[in-house]
């Protein structure tokens, strides 16, 4: 029997009942995605793990892409509002310092679980044009926080003034392929290994010498 609209089922309301069912399809995906392979996943599967049934997920999701997309913008997103939080509370510190917050912060954010860099840099590539213009809108907003952190570096006179963003983009990639090889690496890589490598190839991409304008 379905539920009536607007009415509370076993004391508990309609907007949390359906905000639960959504957390439950999105937390089975994150499982089933990063297991069984986006491509290989039903929509059935989810449902059966998530305990909710086909008509529901389609009251939350156009089909299974949609819940990738919503996963994918859900990591980036809690690593970027993580990030912008802990540099503002170094807001006077050196470049060194920030760009050292910086890395921590991100990777203690994706690295916590394998799944997230599984999902974020593996099975969310080249999925759909949808995914990609997202992957695409995420990398300019990573891009631009880098650019942020090298002119502040050029301001303190630690770097060159120059343009920083194909650097910043560089970057991008060079963070995505260290966190693809930790999520696929046996024996685990220690994440704050990563975390070093990170810090060392910024600094040095950001503080180089250059001819270029």
């Amino acid at each position: 029997m379905s539920e009536e609209p607007g009415r509370m089922y076993r004391g508990v309301a309609p907007g949390r009942r359906r905000a639960e069912r959504r957390e439950r399809l999105l937390a089975a995906a994150l499982d089933e995605f990063t297991s069984t392979g986006y491509q290989a996943t039903k929509i059935a599967e989810l449902c059966s793990r998530a305990g909710v049934s086909t008509r529901n997920f389609y009251e939350e999701f156009r089909g299974k892409e949609d819940v990738l997309l919503a996963l994918h913008a859900r990591i980036n997103d809690m690593a970027m509002v993580r990030v912008g939080v802990e540099l503002g509370a170094v807001a006077e510190a050196d470049v060194v310092t920030r760009i050292g917050k910086l890395v921590d912060v991100f990777v203690a954010t994706v690295a916590v679980d394998p799944r997230l860099p599984r999902l974020n840099y593996v099975e969310a590539v080249g999925v759909s044009p949808a995914l990609e213009a997202q992957h695409q809108e995420w990398v300019g907003r990573w891009a631009d926080f880098i650019c942020g952190e090298a002119e502040r570096a050029a301001e303190d006179g630690i770097a060159p003034r120059r343009d920083y963003r194909l650097t910043a983009i560089a970057l991008v990639g060079a963070v995505t392929g260290l966190l693809r090889e930790w999520q696929a690496h046996d024996p685990p890589i220690p994440a704050a290994a990563i975390a070093e490598e990170m810090k060392g190839i910024m600094i040095a991409a950001i503080t180089r010498k250059t001819d270029a304008p």
